[in-house]
């Protein structure tokens, strides 16, 4: 378990704690790699025919869903009391059996003529209620393993490698199980509308493989079992394997937190904001490019048996790159490498454009992309423990509002998350997409060229510029480190010497 030593957790801990990050990363990569595919090449192995456009309202909904209810996990955990597991710990584990399942059900095919709609919109927004309350008091729990600035970022660094070890084990759980099941597209709908057409077109449906849309189905809810066993193994192991330290200042009072003031507090903190807008862009065009990667494999490069293991490829080369940002930020410092390590990804989504089919180009540039993922989705999290510790410098009389801060950032990823799949899903149903198709109009290959090249390049760009304002560099970080630490020093001397006096009084 984590020590209450000021030095921070053992690497055993900091090793449960990674383990802590493979769920979300499992089942998010799973479903923001395959869900879209699964919703818009399945028109009979999900919707019966639901199309593009009931596959976009799932995908916004759901994740707009589970956006909104960050901010009220977060609300009801500055109001949770502290339990000999901590006020976090409960949280994560009393919901993780009941995501498992409604994690498993979304990828399950009720045997119903109608309201497959809603049974996939509901139960995915029920999995995302249910992972924020693992992933927010998750999260925040970086806050509670150590005062030192070097401890927590060793500690984010553990949870990112984590949850790139989930992201990877999901896509290749995902990939490979669902990969081998082949779903039989249909040629061309341009029989409709000639002479005898619609007849040929309805026996050439009634000619597909059913066995194969049954192995498709069956397939999908295997590789849904398997990662929910992997969700169930890194909660355990998380919750036996870690302990979150209380705050000394917060050991004098057990008033309740406002929460609306803390909120009112925390938007209006400059560094938080700055950061959160960089951080909205960027991890805008990730999610594009994560959500329409394998649409684009399929149809535009042409790769549809191979897109699995692309996606491997990018998400092994995330993880492994995460030790090179690690030491990036150590030796340069964060605010440059937040920059230069998003923007380095612009070259290598540039290639990703103008590729004309497979082959191991395709493979040299997927892995030089995840590189570049790698660090822009390990180094805005590493920023925001340091805006923290700027807030509680400015407001040292307020405390507990750890959830508030890590709550809202992961709402505002889930925002963007379900803005770019709705707005992705609708912008290819209108360019034509053909569900179950063969192939796809150029219509839809431009758009997807789009989707995964030009629109991230522009939201990165944005982000960078962004990311220029935030104001905490490397000198004011070490800095606030050192003022804060003296801060709780004299809080503790303080706290001792009235223990002292009270005592000779008695």
């Amino acid at each position: 378990r984590l020590q209450e030593s000021r030095g921070g957790g053992s690497v055993c801990s900091k090793l449960c704690y990674a383990v802590g990050g493979a769920p979300g990363g499992g089942t998010g990569c799973a479903l923001g790699f395959f869900l879209q595919i699964y919703l818009l090449g399945g028109g009979e192995v999900f919707f019966l025919g639901g199309g593009a456009f009931s596959a976009s309202i799932i995908l916004f909904v759901g994740r707009a869903w589970g956006g909104g209810g960050d901010p009220m996990v977060g609300f009801f955990i500055t109001k949770t009391s502290w339990t000999r597991f901590g006020r976090l710990m409960p949280w994560i584990i009393f919901s993780t059996p009941f995501a498992v399942i409604s994690y498993f059900l979304i990828w399950f095919v009720p045997d119903i003529s109608r309201g497959q709609v809603v049974w996939g919109g509901g139960f995915y927004c029920v999995f995302q209620t249910l992972v924020t309350c693992f992933h927010v008091p998750y999260s925040a729990l970086t806050m509670f393993i150590s005062r030192e600035q070097s401890e927590r970022d060793s500690a984010t660094a553990y949870r990112m490698r984590g949850g790139g070890l989930g992201t990877v084990l999901g896509t290749a759980i995902q990939g490979q199980i669902v990969g081998k099941a082949v779903t039989p597209c249909i040629e061309s709908p341009l029989f409709i509308g000639k002479a005898g057409g619609g007849v040929a077109m309805e026996e050439l449906n009634m000619t597909h493989d059913t066995g194969s849309l049954t192995d498709t189905r069956n397939a999908y809810m295997i590789a849904a079992g398997v990662i929910g066993g992997l969700y169930v193994l890194g909660g355990g192991v998380l919750s036996l394997g870690v302990r979150e330290k209380r705050e000394s200042s917060e050991l004098q009072s057990d008033e309740p937190v406002s929460f609306f003031q803390g909120l009112k507090l925390v938007m209006n903190h400059g560094a938080y904001i700055k950061l959160i807008a960089g951080f909205l862009f960027t991890s805008l065009a990730f999610m594009l490019l994560e959500g329409n990667f394998a649409l684009f494999c399929t149809y535009t490069l042409g790769g549809g048996g191979e897109f699995q293991n692309v996606l491997l490829a990018i998400m092994l080369s995330a993880t492994l790159g995460g030790g090179l940002w690690q030491w990036f930020l150590t030796r340069f410092g964060k605010k440059m490498a937040g920059g230069g390590g998003i923007s380095s990804a612009i070259p290598f989504l540039i290639m990703v454009a103008v590729l004309e089919g497979g082959g191991i180009v395709t493979y040299i540039v997927a892995v030089a992309a995840g590189i570049s993922v790698g660090g822009g989705v390990l180094l805005p999290w590493s920023m925001l423990p340091d805006v923290i510790d700027d807030f509680k410098l400015q407001h040292p009389d307020s405390h507990g509002h750890e959830a508030i801060f890590f709550s809202f950032y992961v709402f505002f990823t889930k925002f963007t998350s379900g803005g770019g799949g709705g707005i992705s899903t609708l912008s290819l149903d209108f360019a034509g997409y053909q569900t179950r198709g063969c192939s796809q109009p150029s219509d839809v290959n431009f758009t997807l060229k789009m989707l995964v090249s030009a629109v991230p390049v522009g939201l990165i760009r944005g982000g960078g510029l962004l990311f220029k304002l935030y104001p905490i560099d490397e000198e004011k970080r070490r800095g606030g480190g050192k003022a804060l630490q003296d801060l709780r020093e004299e809080s503790n001397s303080s706290s001792e010497s009235d223990n002292t006096e009270l005592a000779s009084i008695v």
